[in-house]
Order: C-alpha cells, then structure tokens, then sequence
C-alpha cells in the first residue's frame, strides 16, 4: 500500500511573472548569453488545459507562463489527486481534482475545451491515444511527453504488449484518421523522449563537420538516415548522470528520485528493457524477443529496464554502468534513421537508454526489485532536499571516423533553481523540451500526428537552450571493451567490433 507520494518545490527563487527583459538579464548573468541571443516564442491565443499535475507539469507552468502570453485564467488542471495544489492555488491557475479513466475522460474533459486550445498530457495512468483522439476531435492541439497506456497497462498483457514499441504503434496508427492539415498531436516530447532527438541531428552534423564529410543539412528522414549512415554510426545511447544528493539519506521503505516516481517504476521496473536493434549486430540476445508487427525496428528483452545494465560514458562521469531503461526514442529514433533498398533495411543502428539516476533512486531500484517490484510505502519526488550535483543528459554516438562523440546538456541544480521556480536540474531539462514541443505545436498548428523525429531541431534547440545550462559536445576514445581485462574475469565479448551489444550489456 502506497501511504504518500511528496513533492517538494523552490517556489520563491524566480517569479513566474519574470519578464523577457529579466530572463535576458539571467541568462546573460549567469550563463553567457546576450539579449540579441534569446529567442522569440509565439503569443498563443487559446487555452491550456493540463492533464496531471506532477513533477513535469508544476516544472513546465513557470515556462508556459513566460513565454506564450497567457495569464493564469488561460490554464486549468486535471488531476487525480490534491497533490500540488497549493502550487496552481498560489499560481492562480484553475484545479480540478478528477480521476480519469477510459470510460470518463471524454466527458469531463470535453466541456473544458474549445476549437483552436492545447491539451497537454502529463499525467500517468491515463491512455495517451485516447486523449489525443478527444483533443483531435475537438479541433484542439494535443501533446504529451509519454505514450502512456491506460491504467493496468504496464502490468497486465504480454511482454511485447507492454513494451513502448506497442504503445508508439497504436499511437502512430491514428495518422491515418488524422492526417496532414489536422490539429498538431506531438507524441513523447520531453527530454528524452523528445528534444533528445534534436540533440542527436545536431550531433550529426557535429560529426560530419569535424571529419571533414561533404554533406548538405538534410531536410527528410530519407537524407537524416543516409547521413547517419555515410557517417559510419553504429550505437546511439541517450546517456545519463544524475549527480544530484538531498540533504537527508533515503530511508529504506522510501522511494527518492529527481523526477516521476511512478513513471520511473513503470519504465523501469514493470516494462521489459527495450531496445532499437542495429543491422551491424550480429549475435541476438538470448534472453531478447522481436516484435511482430509493424516495421519491427525494436527489440526486448525478458527482463527488467531497472534490472540491465550496459557500460556507457559522459563527459563529467567518464565510463559507468546506466540501465538500459524502456523509452520511446530507443524506437522512433532506430526506425526514423532506417536506410532501405526497396523494402529490405540496409543501415539501422542500435539506439537505447544508458541510465544513472541520482544514487538514491539506484538504492531506491535495488530495494524495490529485492521487493519484487512491491511499491515503497513512501515515493518521493525530491526538490528542496537536493543540495548539489548536476544532471548530464545526451547522445553518445558511436562507431563513426572519430570514435564516439557525446553531445548533450549539463545543467546543475543551482543554475535551474535560478532560471525557474519548482525545479531542480532534472525536471527543468523535461521542462525545455516540453517547451520545444509546445511551440512547434503553436507555430505548425496542422501537422496531424507527429513524432520528436518531425520537428525543425534548428528551432526545438533554440528555444529549449535558455533552460539547459552548459550544451558539452566531447569526444572520446572510450569503448565498451577499451578497459576489458580477461586476467581479472572473463565476459562475452567480441574484440573484432567493439559496438556490438554483448560488449555494453554487464552480465
């Protein structure tokens, strides 16, 4: 039984009111921008209305607020709980305490919406491609950072019926009922998934400047993938260190983390790891299963994302061992840079999730996998209590003319909390990315159903960077095998390519 789920914010270190001047004014402070530097963000006309109201929302209200001129009478909260609402009391927002689930969401929702409003979609345990659908239907954009299931989702079916693969599949099956010229509906776009994507196109240009390959900056999917490919990229991981500590240890029964406890659970602890699979792999996974539909880009694996580690690297951290958690981008990123010869792929390369939480959200996993996936009575997103320490998240690409290459945000609590209220380091890389996301849903109101992948990266990172802190780009000599000593224990291994997976995964 689950006796509390806490929230603790920075509600007073910047005003939600911070105009543009003043924001300029920060960034030129703090992290070296000018004025001129600053992007310019769309004035949007209709309402918000946010589903959920957790980490990621009360992190990406002090955005919304600044940068899409509306006031607190355009917003209106739906959430499950009382959790927070001191928040959207304080913010002067409408909140509105409502579960929801398949059979009711359409009539409490539907009379909070009129044609041309937004519905953000933060919440967990409330089916994505039915909001999206009610949205659509109402001539409403819709946007959400995570394909979520309906309740019971993560924990009832097959292992291939929980993974993100078929999530994203019945989520991307809705472009034949709303297609180009209908509302926006920008599936998974956070972070990661999300801006990530961006990050990684960037990345690839990156590359292919600094070895010198001719290329003109694509505009397609068919010309992103050739260049991955002219560039020789085996493996992509979305590489992550999470440094923050709180003032006060965890204690055992206690669940801490930076971010969404339950969503981290659901990925972490109840999907199977999950992964796109490259053509250059050449040894399958025992323990791995493919998907049976659609164009089969992803595999999985008949374990936990909590419960797989692979050997990855950032710059700060160096070489660590992350967990090879479930997430959306490992999917539509593989298949988005998918090269075919007629109906055969000829180029994918190998894309998934190398994470390292804050240290108590790894004693957190440990405790609650030693519980067999039993809940902690405590689940604790952490604000006030951190103290110090950074979050590094990016791409690491890998197997290119220069080795491997990682490019991505640093951003550490202290420069968050000063950039925006009810945040710490995490929850406010989120918060750029939904950000990015809602303005191209402004600015491209007709796209239909639309993936990270689909976005101008040129325009996503623009008006995301205010928020990231410190964009690192570093190369490496580091792979997987690159420390390997059989003297000390022997492992699988293939020396003759080091980007093969069996070299990454800890076994």
């Amino acid at each position: 039984m689950i006796k509390s789920i806490s929230f603790f914010s920075s509600c007073s270190r910047v005003s939600l009111s911070a105009t543009k001047t003043s924001l300029s004014k920060m960034m030129t402070q703090r992290m070296g921008y000018t004025t001129q530097a600053l992007p310019t963000y769309p004035k949007f006309e209709g309402n918000f209305l946010i589903v959920g109201w957790g980490t990621v929302a009360r992190a990406s209200l002090p955005l919304i607020l600044r940068h899409f001129g509306v006031t607190p009478k355009n917003i209106t909260v739906v959430t499950a709980d009382e959790a927070g609402k001191e928040v959207a009391l304080k913010e002067g927002i409408t909140h509105i305490v409502k579960p929801l689930t398949t059979e009711n969401s359409r009539s409490v929702l539907y009379p909070l919406l009129k044609q041309g409003d937004l519905l953000l979609n933060l919440s967990v345990d409330v089916s994505s491609v039915e909001l999206a659908k009610l949205a659509l239907d109402k001539g409403c954009l819709y946007m959400d950072t995570c394909v979520e299931p309906a309740e019971g989702g993560y924990t009832t079916g097959t292992l291939g019926d929980r993974t993100n693969y078929a999530q994203r599949e019945k989520a991307i099956a809705l472009r034949s009922k709303y297609p180009k010229g209908s509302p926006t509906a920008l599936f998974a776009h956070g972070i990661n998934p999300g801006l990530i994507s961006s990050i990684l196109k960037q990345a690839l240009l990156n590359i292919a400047s600094e070895t010198n390959l001719p290329y003109n900056t694509p505009t397609n999917r068919t010309q992103w993938a050739e260049l991955m490919h002219r560039l020789g990229v085996r493996v992509i991981h979305i590489a992550e260190r999470d440094t923050q500590v709180t003032k006060y240890p965890k204690k055992p029964n206690q669940f801490f983390n930076t971010w969404s406890v339950e969503g981290f659970i659901s990925e972490g602890v109840f999907q199977p790891a999950e992964l796109g699979w490259g053509t250059h792999e050449r040894e399958f996974p025992a323990d791995g299963a493919r998907q049976t539909n659609g164009l089969g880009a992803a595999i999985y694996l008949s374990r936990p994302g909590a419960a797989t580690k692979v050997r990855t690297w950032t710059p700060i951290e160096q070489h660590f061992h992350g967990f090879l958690v479930t997430h959306n981008e490992s999917v539509s990123i593989a298949e988005y840079f998918s090269v075919y010869e007629g109906s055969k792929c000829v180029f994918r390369p190998t894309v998934h999730y190398a994470y390292h939480p804050c240290d108590a959200a790894v004693q957190s996993v440990h405790e609650i996998l030693g519980k067999d996936s039993e809940k902690q009575k405590e689940l604790r997103v952490v604000m006030d209590e951190v103290v110090d320490g950074h979050d590094e998240l990016g791409v690491l690409v890998m197997g290119h003319k220069k080795g491997a290459y990682w490019y991505g945000s640093v951003l550490d609590v202290h420069e968050a909390r000063r950039l925006a209220p009810y945040n710490n380091a995490t929850s406010l890389q989120v918060a750029s990315g939904v950000l990015a996301g809602l303005v191209h849903c402004v600015e491209n109101p007709r796209e239909g159903v639309i993936e990270a992948e689909e976005l101008n990266h040129v325009r996503a990172l623009e008006v995301a960077k205010p928020y990231l802190g410190r964009m690192v780009g570093e190369y490496t000599d580091w792979t997987p095998v690159k420390n390997y000593n059989e003297q000390l224990f022997t492992r699988p291994v293939d020396l003759s390519d080091p980007w093969q997976f069996k070299n990454f995964r800890v076994f």
